[in-house]
């Protein structure tokens, strides 16, 4: 990546500067990449030196950066036996920047790659000695795959993809709630129907599976109504719960096909967005372990007792106290937390635990960590939380409990009607053509529009602008790579790749512009990855997009009269569709053949 190469000219240029001068002993710089031709390649600030060649500690806020401080670095730079093969030329503008000029045959030489590498073009090695584990999803059997889940998918799967893309191995993980009160009131209100409505449980395994995962939302809402409004249902709900973690012959019949019901319906939904994970994790699997590290936390002083519980005192932290075992001797979902980390890094030993979930339990999470940190510090440092916004509405967000929830699966089958009419307008299509790409575009639709914002911010979703194929749009990205291919296509070149890229061939300003765009694709991955960050794909790729598509609009390709000129525009058409096709790859967004 050239912007690396830029890394190590401009750092070891420095560290030359300072060891000859305290002057230079602060100095930091920040590479932006392309923003126009007229600034460069590369636009770099310079900052924090010192003034009048005395050091200050850390305090920067009165020091000076004169021109002639710009000018000693430049020349310095300038030096750098690898900077006349990589850049034709740099400039400094007062007062901190420097714009650097790649060469054009550099350029070149990194569109080859792109034919070279192809699908594996953007994907690179920094990561290549870390085990990364990422849990995400977790949905609840006996509840609604509802929204939240589906948003939680859709960033883990982008960030698995990331973090894979460059270099590490990476395990997809799905933690899920088969124990406690959700469930509890789940079988309650399977109980409550079944004698109310003279349901036959057992006849209900010979109905669809759709109808079953119906049933069952019901009896939660039923379970759940009746637990904030009832106490003689509380009551009977709360022993349900103690059962059901001893899994008591009473309710062992409906507790286990209501949980298979559940995660068989849960795999329907992960095939249909494109996720496959690596392993499954249960609360009743690790609540034994979690329940084990809190009483053995107590005699450690990390935990301490109260009002017949087990807390973790998080005020000593600068945050609340949580309840890790509760006044029934059972453990909490913080009590499993802890369990589920030991486990994961029993089967996977990570060297980074990512949990994404809504930012509704940030404040969750911050005990939780701490409590790992004290219990198990090895594990605590290494586990991140990514909270994602909500997903919101006009009528604002949903709640499952009263029963006005819109599911993830509603809410694509809604998208999918709408994108219906997209396709059918295409006459070149097979019907089962046409579901194919409709399916495809729903999907791409939901998960570019909510990737395209940055993760920790609310989205307001539109279903209409999410299908704009003019917009800042998947399908718009989807349809772009289409149209590449299909001048590919009518162009019927044989022989279309690397080895016709040369220094002769017909690039203009505006193909050159397209390619500075290109070329940058591998250090957006990175900083994605670092930053974890789906957005800046996002960004990249409609910015390429639009670029490619205003030139489309502009200039012949395939027809283009000059044998250089057509060459060169068909390998830059070729070029886009293989990036942005490695960017939606990224994004967990596939691409369909035709549109």
């Amino acid at each position: 990546m050239i912007k690396g190469k830029l890394e190590k000219i401009i750092q070891e240029s420095l560290e030359n500067l300072k060891s000859h001068s305290d002057h230079f002993s602060g100095a930091v710089f920040e590479i932006e990449g392309f923003s126009g031709i007229d600034h460069g390649d590369y636009a770099v600030t310079i900052r924090n030196i010192i003034e009048g060649g005395l050091k200050r500690g850390h305090d920067f806020e009165t020091t000076k950066f004169t021109q002639d401080d710009g000018e000693v670095i430049l020349e310095e730079i300038k030096k750098h036996p690898d900077f006349d093969k990589i850049f034709d030329r740099a400039e400094f503008k007062f007062p901190v920047f420097f714009n650097f000029f790649t060469n054009k045959k550099v350029l070149l030489d990194e569109l080859k790659q792109v034919f070279k590498k192809k699908q594996n073009y953007g994907f690179s090695s920094g990561w290549k000695d870390k085990k990364v584990i990422v849990e995400f999803t977790d949905p609840n059997p006996f509840k609604e795959f509802h929204i939240g889940h589906l948003y939680s998918n859709i960033v883990g799967e982008a960030i698995s993809r990331f973090s894979g893309a460059v270099g590490a191995r990476v395990k997809r993980i799905n933690y899920q709630g088969d124990v406690g009160l959700h469930v509890a009131k789940a079988v309650w209100g399977i109980e409550q129907k079944i004698v109310s409505e003279k349901i036959n449980f057992a006849k209900l395994e010979s109905k669809p599976l759709k109808e079953r995962i119906v049933f069952l939302g019901q009896a939660y809402v039923l379970g759940a109504n009746a637990f904030e409004e009832d106490n003689t249902a509380k009551e009977e709900i709360v022993e349900l719960n103690k059962k059901i973690f001893k899994l008591d012959k009473t309710i062992k019949n409906v507790y286990q096909k209501g949980r298979r019901w559940s995660l068989l319906y849960f795999e329907k939904i992960y095939k249909r967005l494109g996720t496959k994970f690596d392993s499954y994790y249960f609360e009743s699997e690790v609540a034994p372990t979690g329940e084990k590290l809190v009483k053995d936390g107590l005699k450690r002083g990390i935990f301490k007792e109260s009002e017949g519980a087990i807390i973790f005192p998080g005020e000593n932290y600068g945050l609340h106290n949580r309840v890790f075992i509760n006044s029934q001797g059972l453990p909490t979902y913080e009590a499993k937390e802890l369990g589920l980390a030991l486990a994961k890094n029993k089967d996977f030993k990570y060297d980074l635990s990512i949990i994404i979930t809504g930012n509704e339990i940030v404040e969750y999470f911050k005990v939780l960590i701490a409590a790992l940190e004290a219990v198990l510090p090895d594990l605590g440092v290494k586990t991140l939380h990514i909270p994602h916004g909500m997903v919101r509405f006009s009528s604002g967000k949903m709640a499952s409990r009263k029963g006005n929830i819109i599911t993830a699966e509603q809410l694509l089958d809604n998208i999918k009607d709408l994108a219906i009419g997209i396709v059918d307008s295409s006459k070149n299509l097979s019907r089962k053509e046409k579901n194919t790409v409709v399916e495809m575009v729903t999907i791409g639709a939901v998960k570019y529009s909510w990737l395209k914002n940055r993760i920790g911010q609310d989205i307001i979703f539109d279903p209409e602008q999410s299908l704009n194929i003019k917009g800042n749009s998947g399908p718009y990205l989807q349809y772009t790579c289409v149209r590449c291919d299909s001048v590919i296509r009518k162009a019927k070149i044989q022989k279309l790749g690397s080895e016709i890229i040369t220094g002769n061939v017909g690039f203009g300003e505006e193909e050159m512009e397209i390619i500075r765009t290109i070329i940058r694709f591998p250090e957006i991955v990175v900083e994605a990855a670092k930053k974890f960050s789906p957005n800046l794909i996002c960004n990249f790729a409609f910015n390429l997009a639009q670029k490619y598509n205003a030139f489309y609009d502009r200039y012949p390709i395939a027809i283009a009269k000059e044998k250089d000129v057509r060459q060169a525009r068909l390998v830059l058409t070729a070029a886009t569709a293989q990036v942005l096709k490695n960017a939606l790859f990224l994004l967990g967004i596939n691409v369909p053949k035709r549109m």
